[in-house]
């Protein structure tokens, strides 16, 4: 890897920020974060499991102020985090043996598919007054469906993890779960999934801790920032940060 100076530092640090705030709300940081680590000369596979330290930094940090705020649906994450994690095994065994070149092919077509799903305008019912219960009001034909849909999810977390997000809003929304009940839940699932694949990528020699770590100071910011901000203002604000999520990402793609 190129010689790294400070100011390509900084601006890994910002660009964690930025990302930790969208992924907490929305998804597709990755997007951004991908792209960052490549500039700092990592292989495009190498990015791709570094990247993951961040994840789970950001993670851990907002997974604590939803819990403290009583949006921690623990059961449902748990339960769903199994096909998830299943998945998860597949896809990063998958992204550690597949080329720079071919990865970054995939990772085109990706954001591209992406970037369609996320023009999608989920509707969901209103953020209760209370904290809602573990249950979610989901019904057990709704989990069992839900066991396939995170398997794939999975599947596509373990290989590339960018805009993982989108893909457990849609689905979750879909079923009747509001935003901030789906931000709870997608942050707890992507850390669980993110375990495993972190420990396949680690073998693999595809992780510069260093650059991880550095990337997820800013992540931590981010989702800080992000994670008091949805408890604050609710549903319909997540709504607006997810179309931003959406717009900048379309910006990328035509850029790059």
């Amino acid at each position: 890897m190129e010689e790294v100076s400070i100011l390509k530092l900084v601006l890994l640090v910002a660009v964690g920020i930025f990302s930790g705030f969208i992924n907490v709300l929305a998804g597709g940081g990755s997007f951004l974060t991908l792209p960052a680590l490549m500039f700092l000369g990592l292989p495009a596979t190498v990015a791709n499991g570094t990247n993951r330290i961040g994840i789970l930094m950001q993670n851990i940090a907002a997974i604590r102020t939803f819990r403290r705020a009583g949006h921690f649906p623990l059961r449902l994450s748990l339960l769903l985090s199994i096909p998830a994690v299943a998945g998860s095994l597949l896809g990063a065994r998958w992204a550690v043996t597949i080329g720079d070149e071919a990865f970054q092919k995939a990772l085109a077509v990706i954001m591209l598919v992406m970037t369609l799903l996320a023009l999608w305008n989920p509707k969901a019912g209103p953020l209760p007054n209370a904290p809602p219960r573990e249950e979610s009001g989901l019904s057990g034909w709704q989990r069992a469906g839900l066991f396939p849909v995170f398997f794939i999810i999975g599947i596509y977390g373990g290989f590339v993890q960018a805009g993982i997000g989108f893909l457990i809003i849609a689905s979750l929304v879909f079923v009747g779960l509001d935003l901030v009940r789906v931000s709870a839940l997608k942050l707890i699932v992507i850390f669980i999934l993110t375990l495993p694949a972190c420990a396949i990528f680690v073998s693999a020699g595809k992780m510069v801790l260093w650059a991880g770590l550095v990337l997820g100071v800013g992540n931590v910011i981010g989702a800080q920032i992000a994670s008091t901000r949805a408890l604050r203002k609710g549903h319909d604000w997540i709504k607006k940060v997810v179309t931003a999520a959406v717009l900048m990402t379309a910006l990328g793609l035509l850029l790059k």
